[in-house]
């Protein structure tokens, strides 16, 4: 019977605390850049693709700093329209616009003194990235349909899924408020890049969700642990997760019985030899990602957003490394459209 390992860590106790499942596997590196930029007040931008754990990490760092009694405040830059978002980062006065019935404090107000948490930083409008770049150097900033400035004391910890650098090649995303953010940057690994840390997370949702479902598993086959470590996981820990609640649900014994047939594709893949280029292996890469997209390049579950860049910095690599959508094989030949 597999055990869970004590390379388990936690943090000390706050809302949502959960513990980082690697800190003595593939995500060694992560857990020592969290203990040294953590006692500081550095800002600090987390990368990686989607389901990597970004939040999980971002959360850490906090817990781990001497704002930890403090407010940690979250926003998502993403799922707010861009005409909310700069009231939501800074609040507004009442009558400042159509619907402003009552004055309003921002996220950076309710996060003073403690830590604000600036996900998929990557779509933050450029109009609105002069005014976050301020509050970072000054620490001050004034609200909608106010010109009385509020000074605070936050520290930003910003996360993305997107390659910055080359946002900021292209003008999608100012220069100087990347070098901001950018003070200590940390990048996750994919879940593929840490297989040796898949028994240790199966476990932990095991023993998380199992009780809520009202399971007793005791057991975990070996060949279906070893098929779970040969998948690729395109969405990372998110879709372990899902994959072993669907698992849960359907074991009715004591083994847990995931579906299997989720997992096909995986054993094909070819491992990396020494004999193999950089290019090479990226190419391999990136035609076995079109094929699990079906050649789908853009929206939610397209190549790029399981490769963690912009569709057209995909587009620009395909073109160097000499990838065809129409010649890609998906099960046999798969005529994909243009």
């Amino acid at each position: 019977m597999a055990t869970l390992s004590n390379r388990v860590l936690s943090f000390p106790p706050a809302p949502e605390n959960e513990p980082i499942i690697g800190a003595g596997g593939g995500l060694r590196r992560v857990w020592d850049a969290i203990r040294l930029v953590a006692p500081t007040d550095a800002a600090v931008l987390i990368q990686g693709e989607t389901g990597t754990g970004k939040e999980l990490v971002a959360r850490a760092i906090h817990n781990q700093s001497e704002r930890h009694h403090c407010p940690y405040v979250k926003v998502n830059c993403a799922a707010i329209p861009a005409g909310l978002l700069e009231s939501e980062l800074f609040g507004h006065e009442r009558g400042a616009f159509t619907g402003a019935v009552e004055q309003t404090m921002g996220r950076f107000q309710l996060a003073d003194r403690g830590t604000l948490f600036l996900d998929e930083v990557g779509d933050l409008p450029l109009e609105l990235q002069p005014k976050l770049l301020r509050v970072l150097q000054e620490q001050e900033f004034e609200r909608l349909g106010s010109a009385r400035t509020i000074r605070v004391n936050v520290r930003v910890v910003a996360a993305t899924n997107l390659d910055l650098m080359e946002m900021v090649r292209e003008r999608l995303f100012r220069a100087d408020l990347f070098y901001r953010l950018n003070v200590f940057p940390i990048s996750l690994p994919p879940l593929r890049e840490r297989s040796e840390d898949i028994p240790e997370l199966v476990w932990h949702f095991v023993r998380r969700f199992a009780p809520r479902m009202n399971r007793k598993i005791d057991t975990i086959p070996e060949e279906v642990m070893e098929r779970l470590q040969r998948h690729d996981w395109p969405g990372n820990i998110r879709e372990l997760q899902n994959l072993i609640e669907r698992a849960l649900i359907l074991s009715d014994g004591p083994a847990l019985r995931p579906p299997m047939y989720e997992l096909n594709a995986s054993p094909l893949r070819p491992k990396p030899t020494a004999e193999r280029t950089l290019a090479e292996a990226e190419r391999d890469h990136i035609i076995e990602v079109l094929q699990n997209s079906r050649g789908v390049i853009s929206g939610h579950n397209g190549a790029a957003a399981r490769l963690g860049m912009k569709r057209t910095t995909l587009q620009s690599r395909m073109r160097k490394l000499g990838i065809e959508r129409k010649r890609v094989r998906a099960r046999g030949i798969l005529s994909l459209p243009e």
